[in-house]
């Protein structure tokens, strides 16, 4: 049975490594990296971050809601995200009497939980390179559509045999404009409450200056 997963509009995280204005794929941090990270004051290794054996920071950090981020912090499945992320849902529970957008919320136990129909989170448990598979038959003289067509059968037959449990989804993605290709391995996850939320005051406060810059 998938675990009830609880949300808390209030702040950002991030899924892909930056550093000096790079986004790094967690499994492919190298040492160098690693090494200027434990320069600028960083404990973590490489595995620490991501490793698809056994628990690390990968697991705890989700997508949420097919676009934005978030992390979990506790053992029941409580998370945080962009207030931004979450405004839809708490309007949606807002009402002239319950004005949660101005106001806040606050769930008191777990009953006074909110649930989210459609609202969900997805877990990233493996990360590999296929680019080798996607490419397979093609070649630098093809058409540019033609090699496209290819490309995209590939893919779409490798989804179809990718290795994968049975509640698991694949995602083959495209990354360094088109010249490497990652296979994710997915769980999502759809029992989403509305735990807390603080008033737009602050939940807003900086808008998209804040959030973006």
């Amino acid at each position: 049975m998938k675990k009830i997963f609880i949300v808390i509009f209030i702040l950002s995280s991030f899924y892909i490594t930056a550093q000096n204005n790079r986004m790094i794929i967690p499994s492919n941090v190298s040492p160098d990296i690693i090494g200027e990270m434990q320069e600028m004051g960083s404990n973590l290794t490489a595995t620490d971050i991501y490793d698809q054996n056994q628990t690390s920071l990968n697991d705890a950090v989700i997508q949420f809601n097919g676009g934005c981020t978030g992390e979990i912090v506790s053992p029941k499945g409580l998370i945080l995200t962009n207030h931004h992320c979450g405004y839809g849902a708490i309007q949606a529970h807002s009402t002239f009497e319950h004005n949660y957008v101005d106001d806040g919320f606050w769930a008191q136990s777990f009953e006074e939980e909110l649930p989210n129909p459609g609202m969900y989170v997805t877990f990233v448990r493996k990360i590999d390179n296929v680019t080798d598979k996607v490419f397979e038959g093609v070649t630098d003289q093809m058409d540019a559509n033609i090699k496209q067509a290819l490309i995209q059968k590939n893919i779409k037959n490798l989804k179809k045999t990718y290795p994968k449990k049975d509640w698991q989804d694949i995602e083959i993605k495209s990354f360094y404009d088109g010249n490497q290709y990652y296979a994710f391995t997915t769980e999502n996850y759809k029992d989403i409450r509305l735990v807390g939320a603080p008033p737009s005051s602050i939940g807003k406060s900086g808008a998209d200056t804040d959030n973006w810059m």
